[in-house]
């Protein structure tokens, strides 16, 4: 599972078998989101996530709009045989 962007001390993952739509796993600190990033414009949106605060899980949602292009960009490139 590749890690793809770093957010503090939680990994943003893309898992290479996934499924689409186009999302990112974000794992850290006992806990995992899933959000959906709706390549190419977004913005992110969280699918479903254990262990996290809503806070937590709107400054993840904030720091992934950032990065957006960047993470479509990944998601292509490691998902293009599908």
């Amino acid at each position: 599972m590749p890690t793809v962007w770093r957010i503090g001390t939680h990994r943003v993952v893309i898992y290479p078998n996934d499924h689409r739509p186009a999302h990112v796993h974000v794992v850290g600190r006992g806990g995992e989101a899933v959000f959906v990033l709706h390549c190419p414009d977004g913005p992110p949106e969280l699918r479903e996530s254990y262990g996290f605060s809503r806070a937590a899980v709107n400054r993840l949602k904030r720091a992934l709009s950032v990065v957006l292009a960047t993470l479509c960009e990944q998601w292509r490139s490691i998902h293009e045989h599908h």
